[in-house]
């Protein structure tokens, strides 16, 4: 007589991906309703615009695939991916934006290496690498805050600049967006500027940019309920934050006029966004406990030497990606020793 003998998991808990991805999307709601007020209607649009077209990739995969749809739709993964890259981006940005970043985000970041659990990159940061790379402009077109704007934008001129690449009449382009936080220190230390000097302007609080602090402010208690809840390794966020503002805090007591407190780099830019919630993901970072802290760690560093002495910026999105290259490794030499092993 035979008997059946399934593989392990022979015990299964109460989590499932549905669940866990439906607490993390409610844990990004303060900071998408933070975005919301500070940069107007454009945010949700944005939203729904990756959101839509990454649940319709991954339908069209799923088939091409022959998979079945039902579970694979259910379990809210392309939607999230959606949402995070969809916060990454530009809120006036054109609507083909987050249309062409949630498709390469899910067909070819996460399908084309064998789907949900396969993907060796964070989908929604490669995504996101894939526009800042090939269009800029349209990325780095961040409008004022509302805060801050002297005129803000109406809901019909947020459309209809999102559909139709049309600024508000009498209005240019430039007349509408202005620098981040990041990009307005950089460009200003080009100009032989002194850190306190850029950062007294109204532009800027007391933790970082003016809108920027109230948005990771907002993903801070977020990303705090999912390390609650211990539905992310409180290790990975503790490292990268840790790494950034150590390193910040490094360099600013060296030269305080050329570089930036650490207030200043937890609060601006992805940093909250990165920490809680893109470089925990638990596919594409380390496993093991040290190795998430070595992870989150190598995050937090390499974002800020790009901040600092790189090409863009912000540094988050590769800094995630150049980590997930790395997370096997770290995971294989940072792995428990098992109970009754000797050392050496």
């Amino acid at each position: 007589m035979r008997f059946p003998t399934p593989s392990s998991p022979h015990l299964h808990g109460p989590a499932s991906v549905t669940r866990l991805m439906g607490r993390v999307l409610l844990a990004l709601v303060p900071g998408a309703a933070a975005a919301t007020w500070l940069y107007g209607p454009g945010v949700p649009v944005q939203i729904a615009l990756a959101a839509v077209t990454a649940v319709a990739c991954e339908a069209a995969m799923l088939r091409l695939r022959g998979r079945p749809l039902r579970p694979f739709l259910t379990d809210l993964s392309a939607v999230l991916t959606g949402v995070l890259l969809a916060l990454a981006l530009p809120p006036t940005a054109p609507w083909w934006i987050a249309v062409v970043g949630a498709a390469f985000a899910i067909v070819v970041a996460k399908h084309l290496y064998g789907g949900l659990g396969y993907n060796p990159f964070n989908p929604a940061m490669v995504g996101f690498v894939v526009l800042i790379i090939a269009f800029p402009r349209e990325m780095t077109a961040w409008p004022a805050p509302t805060i801050l704007a002297p005129l803000p934008l109406a809901p019909g001129e947020v459309l209809r600049l999102i559909f139709g690449g049309t600024p508000p009449s009498g209005l240019g382009l430039d007349a509408i967006t202005m620098a981040t936080p990041l990009d307005e220190v950089r460009t200003a230390l080009t100009l032989d500027k002194a850190v306190p000097e850029v950062l007294s302007g109204a532009a800027y609080g007391l933790l970082g940019g003016a809108a920027w602090q109230w948005v990771a402010l907002a993903y801070l208690a977020g990303g705090l309920y999912l390390a609650a809840r211990r539905l992310i390794a409180w290790q990975i966020p503790a490292g990268m934050l840790g790494a950034l503002a150590g390193l910040a805090t490094v360099f600013h007591l060296l030269d305080p006029a050329r570089y930036a407190g650490p207030l200043f780099h937890l609060f601006s830019g992805a940093a909250m966004l990165g920490a809680f919630f893109i470089a925990t993901d638990p596919v594409t970072a380390s496993t093991t406990p040290r190795g998430r802290l070595l992870f989150g760690a190598g995050v937090g560093a390499i974002t800020y030497v790009i901040r600092t002495w790189g090409g863009f910026p912000d540094g988050v999105a590769f800094a995630v990606l150049l980590m997930n290259m790395a997370a096997p490794t770290i995971d294989q030499y940072t792995r428990p020793r098992v109970f009754g092993e000797q050392e050496g």
